[in-house]
């Protein structure tokens, strides 16, 4: 729980801060006016996305997917197009997350054992760091809606394959969670992770 609490709380966070400041850009408030540009983790939880859905595919196959509150892109200035930069926003903000943690390790690992009591643990968050982030930015690009993937390829699709793709969106969750169940999106996930993890510690020249 040390090592883990704060990389996954910022992951979660910064992520959505990411969508709701993107989205406010482009003319959707929501998230601005109900206080939710903010690292505050209980300002995102959702009952159904946040906990619900977490705690029932942790129990069916070890693997925890949710979300938090959603914007609303009907209210954005061109909602299609629009979406597709609040959509990228939480993914690349995991990104940008991912390759602080990694600075974060060079930092550790500078400072070695003559300061083992900041070093070790600072090492250890930040591969947790690394990882927990590079997961949710592969997993949400995955172009299955609800995910930020669904939402970019949606955006990117001409109108009316857009509008077809878009009725798929309640078979969303219950496609990830047969995916989950079945032992299955370990090995999707697996290949791209590992990659996006390779390619920032070489990156950080770790």
């Amino acid at each position: 729980i040390a090592i883990w609490a704060l990389p996954v709380i910022f992951a979660i966070t910064v992520h959505e801060v990411a969508h709701g400041w993107v989205a406010n850009k482009l003319g959707d408030s929501t998230a601005k006016s109900l206080g939710r540009l903010t690292l505050n983790p209980i300002k995102h939880i959702d009952l159904i996305g946040t906990i619900v859905v977490p705690a029932v595919l942790l129990m069916l196959g070890g693997f925890m997917f949710g979300w938090a509150k959603p914007v609303n892109w009907r209210n954005l200035n061109r909602p299609k197009t629009d979406m597709v930069y609040v959509a990228l926003a939480g993914p690349l903000a995991n990104l940008g997350m991912a390759i602080i943690w990694g600075l974060l390790l060079k930092l550790g690992a500078l400072l070695g054992s003559s300061n083992e009591f900041i070093s070790t643990p600072l090492i250890y968050m930040a591969h947790a760091g690394i990882f927990i982030n590079c997961v949710l930015m592969v997993l949400n690009l995955l172009p299955i809606l609800p995910l930020d993937g669904g939402r970019v390829l949606a955006g990117l699709l001409p109108n009316r394959a857009s509008f077809q793709f878009s009725k798929l969106e309640p078979l969303g969750l219950p496609i990830l969670i047969a995916i989950i169940a079945m032992g299955w999106l370990s090995k999707i996930l697996g290949p791209p992770v590992y990659l996006l993890q390779i390619s920032i510690i070489k990156m950080l020249g770790l």
